[in-house]
C-alpha cells in the first residue's frame, strides 16, 4: 500500500482546482487525483478513504459552503 496521504494535501488541491465541489464531485476529483486505493490521514485520523476524509473534514468545518456548492479556504488550513 502506498503512502498516507495528509488531509492538507487533498484542501491544497482543492483551492488549486477552485470552483465548488458536492460531495460526490470532490470524491470523484480526490480519487482522480490521488487514486481509488490511497488513504488519508490528518492529525487526529488515520486510514481514511476519500469518502470517509470528506466527512472527517465537514465535521471539522473545513469546507465553505455556498449555494452552488462547497470549497475550503487557506485559513482552514492548519500550518503544522
Amino acid at each position: 500500500m502506498s503512502e498516507s496521504i495528509h488531509g492538507h494535501e487533498v484542501m491544497h488541491f482543492m483551492l488549486e482546482r477552485g470552483g465548488k465541489f458536492t460531495r460526490q464531485s470532490l470524491e470523484q476529483a480526490i480519487i482522480g487525483r490521488f487514486g481509488a486505493e490511497a488513504r488519508f490521514h490528518t492529525c487526529s485520523a488515520e486510514g481514511m478513504d476519500a469518502a470517509t476524509l470528506i466527512d472527517f473534514l465537514a465535521k471539522k468545518g473545513k469546507f465553505v459552503e455556498s449555494a452552488e456548492g462547497f470549497n475550503t479556504e487557506p485559513d482552514k488550513i492548519c500550518n503544522h
